[in-house]
């Protein structure tokens, strides 16, 4: 399997090969503040497995082993290293793949820090696109 990704502004790209070894959404409280979001999807492979093709990402040390490689101009994260907990492996952030449903996710990870209300999300009402202004409901 080959499969490509990269930053929003395109300054990033990078090529994976090879079968993930899982795919994950992390609710860690760490993925949630850097990136802003509730959860993160990584997918994680061998190390060898993924080139960055264009650009260079910068590295942030974002614990005493952890390493988030973003781009410095559009501040997407991409990928995630941790020499220690996860020797010769590294994780893609899954939303940054070209075809993101390419690799279904698999399992919820760090679920003892996930925020209360995202374990009834699914259940909250659903839009093709934005809701009715508040006041508008025609």
């Amino acid at each position: 399997m080959a499969i490509a990704g990269g930053c929003h502004c395109g300054a990033i790209r990078y090529q994976v090969t090879g079968d993930p070894l899982h795919h994950a959404l992390c609710h860690c409280s760490d993925c949630r503040r850097h990136a802003g979001a509730p959860m993160v999807g990584w997918t994680m492979y061998p190390i060898a497995s993924v080139t960055v093709v264009k650009g260079e990402p910068k590295v942030y040390a974002s614990s005493e082993h952890g390493r988030r490689h973003f781009c410095a101009a559009c501040g997407t994260g991409l990928l995630y290293t941790n020499a220690q907990a996860l020797p010769g492996l590294i994780d893609v952030q899954s939303a940054t793949y070209d075809d993101p449903e390419a690799i279904p996710a698999q399992v919820h990870i760090q679920v003892a820090e996930r925020i209360g209300w995202m374990a009834r999300a699914h259940e909250l009402p659903s839009f093709e696109r934005y809701p009715p202004a508040p006041g508008n409901q025609e």
